[in-house]
């Protein structure tokens, strides 16, 4: 929801969205976390992702991309997390996780800005999934718990999860949406796509600073703390920058363009 993503802010200067290839596979990966899957070494990475204002922001302390490739049955999305210290708290399924570090995902299939669809993960793998009828900018209401009966979801922990006395590497995600669980939010766009179509999809990832206490890891402000309006002490990093903090700008997501 990031009721905090959308207060009126001074909107910066930001380039045109940007354009991912998506290649059609005949094969689908295994949907295990596992982004060694043979169907994956087709599929590009996207560029790296860059702070949600723009390029000129401070770039990432932690390096993020995401790959995607569709079947006959729908898409796939995974992505590779870098992160020295990998950690997760939130274990009810349609929590508010991005109050955790989270790998997010909008998806706007008609690409009208209204009745789509997100998506979000931690590192334990617990997801979130909401739809909205529009931006709350204008008004729009979020749906919580609009999960997809056919969606499938993993992450792998390269390290070792909520170990504060170790240094990990990341954590990955892979993530299947199903055509036929999509068709309410495709509009008059054609389902499963052809090759030439294109919809509008962005990723988020939030990110949490964190502190060691008493061997834990304590984030920064902690869970429950009261954040003031307008603040952000989170991170907030995407594949295609939206020019201000706020994800639910969906006329400024990237481009997914179906290939064969």
């Amino acid at each position: 929801m990031r009721m905090l993503l959308v207060l009126p802010l001074l909107a910066r200067a930001v380039a045109a969205p940007l354009t991912y290839e998506c290649p059609r596979s005949e094969q689908a990966p295994v949907v295990d976390g596992d982004l060694s899957d043979a169907a994956w070494q087709k599929a590009p990475w996207t560029a790296d992702f860059i702070d949600i204002r723009g390029k000129d922001e401070p770039a990432p302390r932690f390096r993020t991309r995401a790959r995607m490739l569709w079947t006959v049955e729908g898409l796939f999305v995974c992505a590779d997390l870098a992160e020295p210290h990998v950690c997760a708290t939130l274990t009810e399924k349609n929590a508010i996780i991005f109050h955790d570090n989270d790998f997010e995902i909008f998806l706007d299939p008609d690409g009208d800005t209204l009745n789509y669809y997100e998506f979000e993960i931690n590192a334990l793998g617990t997801i979130w999934e909401l739809t909205l009828d529009k931006p709350y900018s204008r008004g729009g209401t979020a749906v919580h718990g609009t999960n997809l009966p056919g969606l499938k979801s993993a992450v792998k922990v390269q390290g070792t999860l909520n170990d504060a006395t170790d240094t990990d590497t990341g954590w990955s995600v892979e993530v299947f949406l199903p055509w036929k669980d999509l068709a309410k939010h495709q509009g008059s766009v054609a389902s499963p796509p052809k090759p030439g179509d294109t919809w509008r999809i962005n990723f988020s990832r939030v990110e949490w600073k964190h502190l060691v206490k008493a061997g834990k890891y304590v984030r920064i402000p902690e869970h429950g703390a009261k954040i003031p309006e307008g603040s952000h002490p989170e991170d907030n990093w995407v594949w295609s920058p939206q020019g201000e903090i706020n994800m639910h700008l969906p006329e400024k997501w990237g481009n997914l363009k179906f290939t064969e």
